[in-house]
């Protein structure tokens, strides 16, 4: 079985760091294990980004090890620096509170919680949170030496701009964080994205100190996702694309990945869906014989609307997705519509009723009054999906959609949004 689950992790290129290939592989050989990947609650959602460990870890649920989720209430309120060069903006209780609960919700989302090996989730507030400060330089700062932590790059690469002793703390506590878990749930694994090496080797060395030789626990890195491009992976034009559906909506978050390059959809199918290896070189088939069908893509949004959204969501993004594609817009909801067009371009205007050639070229939509008049006569406008063919057409009441905006079409596919002030 761990054959498997390695070998299968590596086709995936999920794979980056290992502590000891070979101990970890008879562990997982051996027995049932709990391993664990801890988020630090820095916003009220994850953004795609964050999950790739994530779903790393239910991979490892799906062949009967028990994942253990940290969310990190008390590592939130210091500030990881790894990646960063500069100081992280301290958050408040309250905010960080809120922060876990969000995160939390998106978690019970990608595991299972119920099986006999169900997914726990911790808060190391629970435990870092009732230390005082004699008990963490006694009991902990005495077993890592600052000659390690310098060598650290997290740590390292800020050196020269400055890091606070805070943040320079921050990668002691989270070596406690594995020892806890080590101790209270025999959690013998920590999964981190590649940026977390540094403090994944520094539990393992708290572990080491604190137990007898025959004791072991291992780490594994996953690498950076990148683009074939090399541009940073998990941005969209509105920014980051997030969990939370009213960050992102769910039919962003489809079309952010039905978007994806042919170059990235495979690497894509790999890292962050359960479709076995099978179906996937089968899609890559077609990705080289039928890409303008762009079947993996398809696949792919499904894959991730459903699991990060459920089946509803799925079927509201592709029924907004199939609407615009058809220039149906009548079959979509008001609210729908503002999802699906928040990032056309965009005028405010006033409320007051005006000709719809009026209208179009006060909204830079048709560059003059002869143009406006040629497109509508030429049946290139719409307004809400509906045509509009004479010019004297008045653009009122009944087109502002909750009051406050209408969707104007030029040509096949260029959108307008107006909004009404």
């Amino acid at each position: 079985m761990a054959n498997e689950l390695i070998q299968d992790l590596q086709w995936r290129g999920l794979l980056y760091q290992q502590t000891d290939e070979e101990g970890m592989e008879k562990l997982l050989n051996e027995q049932k294990i709990s391993l664990y990947c801890g988020v630090d609650p820095t916003a009220d959602s994850m953004h795609i980004g964050h999950i790739v460990p994530l779903l790393t870890l239910r991979r490892f649920q799906m062949h009967g090890h028990q994942p253990i989720l940290l969310v990190g209430g008390a590592t939130g309120m210091i500030g990881d620096p790894s990646g960063r060069n500069e100081e992280r903006q301290l958050q408040t209780t309250e905010q960080i509170d809120r922060n876990v609960e969000g995160i939390k919700v998106q978690m019970e989302q990608i595991f299972d919680f119920q099986s006999e090996n169900g997914a726990k989730m911790v808060n190391n507030r629970d435990w870092i949170g009732a230390m005082n400060v004699i008990e963490f330089l006694r009991d902990y700062g005495k077993l890592i030496s600052v000659n390690y932590m310098l060598a650290k790059d997290s740590v390292a690469s800020r050196l020269e701009t400055g890091i606070s002793f805070t943040e320079f703390a921050y990668t002691l506590i989270q070596a406690i964080d594995f020892n806890h878990l080590y101790n209270e749930h025999n959690c013998r694994i920590q999964i981190g994205g590649s940026d977390q090496w540094g403090n994944i080797t520094s539990g393992l060395e708290m572990i080491r100190k604190t137990h007898d030789e025959e004791s072991k626990a291992f780490g594994i890195t996953i690498p950076l996702v990148t683009k074939a491009d090399g541009t940073k992976f998990g941005k969209s034009a509105g920014g980051a694309v997030w969990l939370d559906p009213k960050k992102t909506t769910p039919y962003e978050f489809y079309q952010f990945w039905i978007n994806a390059a042919d170059a990235d959809v495979i690497k894509y199918l790999k890292i962050f869906t359960f479709i076995s290896r099978e179906n996937i070189e089968t899609l890559e088939k077609t990705v080289e014989t039928e890409a303008h069908l762009r079947q993996a893509q398809k696949t792919l949004a499904e894959e991730m609307t459903k699991l990060i959204h459920g089946e509803a969501a799925l079927a509201d993004a592709q029924r907004i997705t199939k609407a615009l594609f058809s220039g149906d817009l009548k079959a979509l909801s008001s609210s729908e519509m503002k999802a699906a067009f928040k990032d056309v371009p965009s005028v405010e205007m006033s409320k007051e009723d005006k000709t719809i050639v009026d209208l179009i070229v006060e909204a830079g939509i048709s560059s003059s009054k002869r143009q406006a008049r040629e497109d509508v006569t030429n049946g290139a406008i719409s307004v809400n999906g509906e045509k509009v063919t004479d010019v004297a057409y008045i653009v009122g009441g009944k087109d502002r959609l909750e009051d406050a905006f209408a969707i104007i079409r030029r040509g096949k596919k260029k959108y307008h949004m107006v909004q009404f002030q």
